[in-house]
């Protein structure tokens, strides 16, 4: 029988890779964005706003997918108003599918604030998650907007009879323009701005984030992570923690991204220093590095997310994720993070999006 994916948020991170997974693995895929591109050969894209109901249905009305995968969403200024515009997406899309009978399995893609809480509140239920984090561990007594587009999920398989999978990644590194949450791009765009200037490449972030543990996820595990869900029968019905499947220390990475791009690196001193901050004057400069570069894109807001990036290196904690549960089911796919890093930026040079 023919798979049939429609990819949410074709356009992100997340969703570009899964659709290029996809294509490669010989499915039928559609891509939907608000304004997706043609740059994956194979995808068939479809514009849609989740929010516009019968905007969505009229973009839908010629496909009939038999595996969604979910990989977008939108940030407001408020949790509530999180869980109120990203539970309505899920809600609309999978309402818009429902009476074609055609779905046979969702997967949703959501992330580590799944255990850590908010962004604005990471510790508000008053006690910090044991780590490496766990797929057991769970929900905090606290509004999430995650939890709202997972019960969306879970309503929408009873009443429609499909399977469903969440998958919860790390800061996911790989190359997207436009994108939200971008903390490798973010890095590759403040340490080409140091080189230009003069600036050391500092360190942002807190002390438990410097010499602790971590790990991230390559936008090419979660894809295959999600592939490899859809084809397994024992994946049904489960969530998954999705990342590199090695450790490592900002204090030993950063330096090797300083040497890349041949900057000084400056390390944790003491005192968090947000790179929203550190960056919130260097539009004109970006639009000058550009220029004198022959850069793609001029708009620094359009390739950096410091929000992001200080939210992730802030933590007051070291963050690890267990990986236990897809483990023993066979997923056994790994990825050297350093080559994470490294892939991303010679692909941002490649593309002309850095010097």
């Amino acid at each position: 029988m023919q798979r049939t994916a429609l990819v949410v948020g074709a356009s992100g991170i997340g969703g570009n890779y899964t659709a290029k997974a996809l294509v490669a693995d010989g499915w039928q895929v559609y891509g939907l964005a608000r304004r997706p591109g043609n740059d994956v050969p194979g995808v068939i894209p479809v514009a849609a706003d989740l929010l516009d109901e019968a905007g969505l249905a009229a973009a839908l009305a010629d496909v009939a997918p038999t595996h969604v995968f979910i990989a977008t969403w939108m940030r407001q200024a408020t949790e509530a108003e999180n869980i109120r515009v990203n539970a309505a997406m899920v809600r609309n899309l999978l309402s818009s599918l429902s009476s074609k009978k055609s779905l046979r399995h969702v997967a949703l893609v959501t992330g580590l604030k799944h255990y850590l809480g908010p962004f604005e509140a990471y510790a508000a239920s008053g006690t910090l998650p044991d780590t490496p984090l766990r797929e057991s561990q769970p929900r905090l007594p606290v509004e999430n907007f995650y939890y709202a587009q997972e019960d969306e999920v879970y309503a929408a398989a009873e009443r429609d009879r499909f399977t469903w999978t969440v998958h919860r990644p790390h800061t996911v590194i790989g190359m997207a323009v436009g994108n939200a949450m971008n903390l490798g791009t973010t890095l590759a765009v403040y340490a080409t701005i140091c080189k230009e200037t003069g600036r050391p490449f500092q360190f942002p972030g807190s002390g438990a984030q410097w010499n602790g543990l971590s790990d991230v996820t390559d936008a090419r595990m979660l894809a295959r992570q999600l592939v490899w869900a859809a084809n397994t029968d024992a994946a049904r019905n489960e969530a998954f923690n999705i990342v590199n499947g090695d450790l490592f220390r900002w204090s030993w990475l950063w330096g090797r991204i300083a040497d890349y791009f041949g900057v000084q690196a400056a390390g944790f001193n003491g005192t968090v220093q947000p790179l929203e901050s550190a960056m919130a004057n260097d539009h004109a400069l970006w639009r000058d590095i550009a220029a004198r570069h022959g850069l793609a894109e001029a708009d620094l807001d359009r390739l950096a997310s410091p929000w992001h990036t200080d939210l992730d290196l802030g933590r007051p904690i070291e963050v690890m994720t267990d990986m236990a549960r897809s483990r023993k089911l066979g997923f056994t796919a790994y990825q050297a993070t350093d080559d994470s890093f490294f892939d991303l930026f010679g692909q941002l040079r490649t593309a002309r999006l850095i010097p």
